[in-house]
């Protein structure tokens, strides 16, 4: 399964520190780790609310990687909100368990700067 994930900056530092291959633990605030189904839904929140409302550096990334069909059946696709919002939910203590399902690297396919795409 291929899934997208909008992220920030700090994010994505994080992410390279790992080789492209693992998500950083979630905050305590963060109880769900929710990448998304499409390119589509990754791109608004990135372009509308990552690059624009919360990045202190108004950038935001869609990122792409892959799952394992194990991954893919222990997390179900969830709606949040419309039909075109379709994500995984993950709850922060299974992250390490998800990660191991990753194949391959997690890839940028997007950058957006001040709600424009740059890259």
């Amino acid at each position: 399964m291929i899934l997208f994930r909008p992220t920030g900056q700090k994010e994505l530092d994080l992410i390279k520190e790992s080789g492209w291959k693992l998500w950083p633990p979630r905050l305590p605030e963060q109880p769900i780790f929710y990448p998304v189904t499409t390119f589509d839904y990754a791109e608004k929140i990135a372009r509308d609310w990552n690059s624009v409302l919360t990045a202190p550096d108004n950038i935001g990334y869609v990122t792409r990687f892959e799952v394992s069909r194990e991954i893919e059946q222990k997390y179900p696709i969830q709606v949040a909100g419309g039909k075109e919002h379709t994500e995984l939910w993950v709850p922060a203590e299974d992250l390490e368990t998800f990660n191991t399902g990753i194949v391959g690297l997690i890839e940028i396919v997007a950058t957006y700067r001040d709600g424009q795409r740059v890259a």
